[in-house]
């Protein structure tokens, strides 16, 4: 008969994980945290009473019907090739004057996604990256 004792091991609980992951939790609501803007210089403005208002620039249109042409500033594009818009897209610039106005595009609901795509293909090769896509309201109900 075996009459010692049992000696039991000590439960130990190893901290090192908890506080690896609590850490990663402090650093990832850290970075996600957004951080308060009005936290700027404030300054007062001087005034004036003569002040000239900027003139708008007048966005330039690219309209796309269902059948994928291209109208730049109401005129037709000759053809749905995109050197051709490319080069329509450029001589309404030149004859803008400006370097890089706002463009709008305007595509049919029935558009060849890709007619779209290309639209605003040509206008990043311009440098216009100020375009936005005109949209009309939905009459659908939700």
């Amino acid at each position: 008969m075996n009459f010692r004792k049992n000696m039991s091991d000590e439960v130990e609980v190893n901290l090192t994980p908890l506080i690896d992951v609590v850490f990663l939790l402090l650093i990832f609501f850290m970075v996600t945290t957004t951080f308060d803007k009005d936290a700027k210089i404030n300054i007062n403005l001087p005034t004036t009473t003569n002040a000239v208002p900027s003139p708008k620039k007048q966005p330039m249109e690219v309209i796309i019907d269902g059948n994928g042409k291209f109208f730049v500033d109401g005129r037709e594009v000759l053809n749905n090739k995109p050197e051709t818009l490319f080069r329509a897209m450029t001589q309404a610039l030149n004859e803008r004057g400006e370097q890089t106005p706002p463009l709008v595009i305007s595509a049919d609901a029935s558009t060849n996604y890709q007619a779209v795509v290309t639209a605003m293909d040509i206008a990043g090769r311009l440098g216009m990256t100020n375009f936005s896509m005109a949209t009309s309201k939905s009459t659908r109900k939700k």
